[in-house]
């Protein structure tokens, strides 16, 4: 298991370093140009001295792979440089916006996990009756609702009409159920369908005879033995789906004025702030990463014969 820990860390490294490498080219194929963008956003107009100017005080009259490694190697220490825009330091911004947005994923998770496991064990164990007809119809009509528009819909329910729950902000725990729900309906639908279908696969396996032959409880045969197995591919489908939760949480964040990285990220595109692009940029990839790693070392521990053929 170590050693299996130790290749897939090892084959980050490459991986990052490519990485970079779009991080610090892309930003340098989107229109304008950065000492424009700087000057613009210090309310200077920017004019043929300013901009030369400008220029060699960031290093841009360097050759590009000069300013390349230069960047690379502060951005191995998290030095992302200031941001035009607010003139902070890009690396505490950046984090500082991640805390909300992981708060936010988290508990869309946590609501996830607590509604279609459920679902999907009753839809299996209840498969083509009246439970399961019910979730299918739920989880069709879940699968259907962008959060675009489910978003204004809660909005207009439970805070304009009701007025239990608060539209914007993330004051308190009440300002995260509404954006936390936007977000998990579609989930719900997708892992209560996988895991019914992987219960029911794995129902129908031999062991599972074996062990009602033998008398064992049905209870027990699916949350001792059939549940275990059936959750790998839920598992897999979640690791990855964690990480479109944290990158694709704009739409929510953006509506529900939620202070994460997807706000953040869509006024530093409009501001040409390259810094902070190219520090999201990373800060994406590496989550994405961990957060496979994570998942498959979960699935080796879940499947015994993963853990055999390492």
């Amino acid at each position: 298991m170590a050693k299996y820990v130790i290749k897939r860390l090892l084959i980050l490294i490459p991986i990052l370093f490519l990485v970079s490498i779009i991080a610090f080219g892309l930003v340098r194929l989107m229109p304008g140009n950065a000492e424009v963008a700087y000057l613009q956003a210090a309310g200077i107009p920017p004019t043929e001295e300013l901009i030369e100017t400008v220029r060699k005080d960031m290093g841009y009259d360097r050759p590009l792979l000069v300013q390349y490694f230069d960047w690379l190697g502060k951005a191995v220490r998290l030095d992302f440089g200031i941001s035009y825009a607010s003139k902070k330091v890009v690396s505490e911004e950046l984090f500082g916006a991640l805390q909300y947005t992981a708060k936010l994923a988290g508990f869309s998770s946590l609501i996830v996990l607590a509604v279609s496991i459920p679902m999907g064990i009753v839809s299996a164990v209840k498969s083509n009756k009246a439970p399961d007809n019910v979730n299918r119809v739920v989880a069709f009509v879940g699968a259907s609702m962008p959060s675009f528009w489910l978003g204004p819909l809660l909005v207009q329910l439970f805070s304009l009409t009701l007025g239990w729950l608060p539209v914007q902000g993330a004051m308190s725990f009440r300002h995260l159920i509404l954006p936390s729900i936007t977000m998990s309906v579609l989930y719900i639908a997708t892992y209560s369908r996988l895991l019914r279908n992987s219960l029911l696969e794995n129902i129908s396996k031999r062991f599972v005879t074996y062990s009602r032959a033998r008398g064992v409880s049905e209870n027990k045969i699916i949350t001792n033995h059939v549940l275990r197995t059936s959750m790998i591919p839920v598992v897999t489908t979640f690791g990855i789906n964690f990480g479109h939760m944290i990158a694709g949480s704009t739409i929510v964040e953006v509506l529900f004025s939620w202070p994460g990285l997807g706000r953040l990220i869509i006024s530093s595109i409009a501001a040409r702030d390259f810094p902070m692009i190219q520090g999201y940029i990373v800060l994406m990839a590496v989550i994405f990463i961990l957060v496979n790693l994570a998942t498959d070392l979960i699935t080796v521990v879940l499947d015994p014969r993963m853990r055999e053929a390492l």
